[in-house]
């Protein structure tokens, strides 16, 4: 396989078959620095050498009711975390103004739960009207959970940019990682989403016993979806947790898991996320060849490594931090249409 060659194919609207798909995943490890490469022409054409930048803000920890199988803050985990309601307006507030000083241009307002009460939503649409008369050029993106299509619409009028909701693992699998809602139900808060005209952010965890299918079901997932920010996640087992016990991922496996995703939704901005010092290690930088984007500082419930090494790591690759986060939106949305 040419995947410098399938790559040039890619950028001119091909669409990769599942079985060319299961190919990258199956591509031999003295092949990665070939892979990595095709990959980054197809980066490089819709982000050129620009890295988003996201932070993550824990806005409710634990006190969680679903069992999915991966999560500290699942009711079923016997973990030892940080758990606590809907912190204040203000806090969320001034988070955003240290994320702006910080170059962080999508601030995540994250909260646990199945769902959000309404007086959940209408704090977090307080501090997102607030923050968006006080901070330039910063993008919002909140992560509640399930919400209805009436909710979504009060904060697409709040000023909420983007809402993440992850299908986490494919349909197939989704019964092995958690049984408390279904796949469909993390789909149609997907669409609620869509219809108030909030951007979809939606990604998947890997590493978590899904087959090679299952990872090719998930990236043509969520091209069907449309979602224009991907978080691909690594599990990163913890211990407490139904998954602790996993940990089958390579920094190898991981790269051709990144080039999948990026082959098979060119345009769309493919974030390292969760997982990513644990699992790619030493290998990170190859990853944002491939990768546009990645989270900042510390995750939910695990840490992540310093600032200043991220920081360091762009500016090593030759890379540059995008501060504006609508910047190479206009140029890519312009590209495709």
């Amino acid at each position: 396989m040419s995947w410098s060659k399938l790559a040039n194919e890619v950028l001119e609207g091909y669409v990769l078959t599942k079985e060319q798909a299961k190919e990258i995943l199956h591509s031999k490890d003295d092949d990665i620095l070939s892979l990595v490469n095709a990959a980054y022409e197809i980066r490089r054409h819709y982000y050129g050498k620009k890295v988003k930048l996201n932070l993550i803000i824990n806005a409710k920890s634990g006190l969680c009711p679903e069992d999915c199988g991966y999560c500290a803050q699942s009711i079923k985990a016997k973990t030892e975390i940080d758990r606590y309601t809907l912190i204040s307006k203000q806090t969320i507030v001034e988070g955003a103004k240290e994320a702006k000083k910080n170059k962080i241009g999508t601030y995540c307002i994250v909260m646990s739960g199945r769902k959000p009460t309404n007086n959940e939503v209408d704090t977090v649409i307080s501090a997102v009207q607030e923050i968006k008369s006080e901070v330039e050029q910063i993008k919002i993106c909140a992560c509640m959970g399930l919400v209805s299509e009436e909710q979504a619409y009060k904060l697409k009028a709040a000023g909420v940019d983007r809402f993440n909701h992850n299908i986490n693992t494919s349909a197939n699998h989704h019964a092995n990682i958690t049984t408390t809602h279904d796949y469909d139900d993390r789909i149609e808060t997907i669409e609620n989403v869509k219809k108030a005209g909030i951007s979809p952010c939606s990604g998947v965890i890997c590493g978590m016993g899904e087959t090679d299918d299952d990872i090719v079901e998930m990236a043509f997932a969520l091209r069907e979806l449309d979602a224009d920010s991907i978080p691909v996640n690594f599990l990163h087992p913890i211990k407490g947790t139904k998954l602790e016990d996993l940990n089958d991922l390579t920094p190898m496996r991981c790269l051709k898991i990144l080039a999948l995703f990026r082959f098979i939704n060119p345009t769309k901005e493919i974030r390292i996320s969760g997982g990513r010092e644990f699992n790619l290690r030493s290998l990170q930088n190859l990853g944002l060849f491939i990768a546009n984007s990645i989270f900042v500082g510390d995750y939910l419930t695990t840490a992540g490594q310093g600032a200043s090494e991220d920081y360091q790591l762009i500016k090593d690759l030759g890379f540059e931090i995008e501060e504006n986060p609508f910047e190479t939106e206009s140029q890519t949305f312009a590209e495709t249409y």
